[in-house]
């Protein structure tokens, strides 16, 4: 005999799993591509590279690696109230995609931690490199953009939650750092278990990315000109300081900033991560949800 749903019980009858929905195919995604283990990333090598680089290239080492980890815990302790706005709304398939988000960004907490206590030792307060748009960004910015969303999580606080948190934290200046630092090591072959990390982060922050342009250009197909002047304002506010960012974090050093990189690559991959989205986006406008959809799921790059 079949048991009857508990009282209250949200569920929809005859709802079924929506499998055009492009966030669900992302959902498939993290299920094939997310499951690695911190514990398993192999340290050895790295262990002895720490060792053998100057005081000079540990100090740009530690100053990256604390951007990264103090990025990846706010955006793993602040991810919450947007699962929470997409549940209120019964966007069941954005909820088991954003379930499988949050635990991505917790193993990338633990990645991180792993890499410090293993192969740097104890490095002391990291927060001596948090800069004053640092602490801006992370420690005002996007905290009060996705907390405002449990007291108002209406379409435009939604989109500017997003554009903090997929555009810039994740899309502008954590690929950016990602990239430049993890081809700066390559071309010196070291450090090859922190590459194999960043190469497995960057994989998994490409789907949240993903998500957040499908996000947006969602709700600006549903909701119109209201959520695009959210976005845009966000997004023209944000830029200024995501480039005070980077060249606060990266002037310490000069001209002669370690392992070869360079501020001015930082500057041009940041923008043009900016450009790419924001055009992407902005083409919803034109466009409606199925047509969004459709593009998605035919492969176009989100």
């Amino acid at each position: 005999m079949a048991r009857s749903a508990p009282a209250g019980t949200r569920y929809r009858a005859g709802h079924r799993l929506d499998p055009q929905s492009p966030v669900l195919r992302l959902w498939h995604k993290a299920k094939q591509l997310g499951t690695w283990d911190p514990r398993s990333l192999d340290f050895r090598r790295d262990a002895a590279h720490w060792q053998e680089r100057t005081e000079r290239e540990q100090d740009a080492t530690l100053r990256l690696l604390a951007l990264f980890l103090g990025g990846e815990e706010s955006v793993a302790l602040d991810l919450v109230p947007l699962i929470w706005a997409v549940a209120r709304e019964g966007r069941l398939e954005e909820e088991m995609f954003l379930a499988a988000f949050l635990w991505e960004e917790a193993k990338h907490v633990e990645a991180f931690h792993r890499f410090l206590d293993e192969v740097t030792g104890e490095p002391g307060d990291l927060g001596r490199y948090f800069t004053p748009s640092y602490q801006r960004l992370f420690g005002e910015e996007l905290p009060r953009a996705m907390g405002q969303l449990l007291a108002d999580p209406s379409p435009p606080a939604q989109a500017e939650a997003s554009v903090t948190y997929h555009m810039f934290v994740e899309g502008v200046l954590a690929e950016t750092g990602y990239h430049a630092f993890f081809e700066a090591l390559t071309r010196q072959g070291l450090f090859p278990g922190l590459r194999e990390m960043i190469t497995l982060v960057q994989r998994d922050e490409s789907r949240h990315i993903a998500y957040g342009v499908h996000l947006l250009s969602r709700l600006v197909a549903e909701h119109g000109d209201p959520v695009w002047a959210a976005i845009e304002r966000r997004m023209h506010e944000l830029l200024p300081l995501a480039h005070g960012l980077i060249v606060e974090s990266l002037s310490p050093y000069g001209d002669d900033i370690p392992y070869g990189l360079d501020l001015q690559t930082y500057l041009t991959i940041a923008q043009q991560q900016f450009e790419r989205r924001y055009r992407r986006i902005e083409r919803a406008r034109r466009q409606t949800l199925a047509e969004i959809d459709q593009l998605a799921l035919e492969g176009e790059e989100l």
